[in-house]
């Protein structure tokens, strides 16, 4: 709106003309609230959801490592079924928080899940629709923590990325309001490897295993279950 075509007439050389011409060079501000899975779905969700469902044009992006991170790997709400953490040592026995699907419920909040190792270009997109979209977006990104203990260490996030994804524990999905009845995108496909092979190659969860494997065998099926049930949810929502 500062920018308008009256400029163009300014005379050669005036700071109003050396604006305009230069005007292909200014780019609209990019804004983002960035945060962790223990802020957003434990310490600060009520501010979280406020500020979501307030309706204004602001982006949010959690990265999710599963764990209180920061202060040294405590379990939280979207630490999932049977996985080892500081205070939690027996393994979580309860199910992760579906944050995505509780802000869908809204109906107005653009929501995206999103696994850089898995597939850049959905999530690359995911980015740009939410940074088009003129409302509440929300972003949430699958990250590898050393508090998963992945064999090999971090140098394989973007491979335990994509992991996560082919064995239907981390699903990619959009939700895009100003598609109407077609808002929701499952952007995954049904799992191609068991989801075993996941929980193999992280000690959080196989600390329990070596410790205590009837425990270990109880919590890996209801995290089955668990995912089972997201994953039909979430097609049942496309559908």
């Amino acid at each position: 709106a500062l920018i308008t075509p009256a400029m163009k007439g300014a005379a050669p050389g005036s700071l109003s003309r050396r604006v305009y011409d230069e005007m292909s060079w200014l780019a609209e501000r990019s804004n983002w609230i960035m945060g962790g899975d223990g802020w957003a779905y434990d310490i600060d969700f009520g501010g979280l959801d406020h500020v979501l469902a307030n309706g204004d044009n602001v982006n949010v992006f959690v990265i999710d490592n599963n764990v209180y991170a920061n202060t040294g790997g405590q379990f939280a709400k979207s630490t999932p079924q049977g996985a080892v953490a500081k205070n939690c040592t027996g393994g979580k026995a309860r199910t992760a928080k579906r944050l995505g699907l509780m802000m869908m419920t809204y109906g107005n909040i653009y929501v995206a899940t999103v696994s850089m190792g898995a597939n850049k270009n959905q999530c690359l997109k995911a980015i740009r629709e939410a940074e088009s979209y003129d409302g509440p977006s929300l972003l949430i990104g699958y990250s590898p923590c050393i508090a998963h203990m992945v064999k090999g260490g971090l140098t394989n996030m973007l491979g335990q990325q994509k992991l996560a994804v082919e064995t239907g524990f981390w699903p990619l999905y959009r939700f895009d309001p100003r598609k109407g009845e077609k808002a929701f995108q499952l952007d995954s496909r049904d799992p191609k490897k068991d989801i075993k092979e996941f929980l193999s190659t992280e000690g959080r969860f196989q600390q329990v295993r070596r410790t205590d494997p009837a425990a270990a065998d109880e919590m890996e099926a209801g995290l089955r279950t668990d995912l089972a049930q997201h994953l039909e949810f979430l097609k049942k929502f496309q559908a």
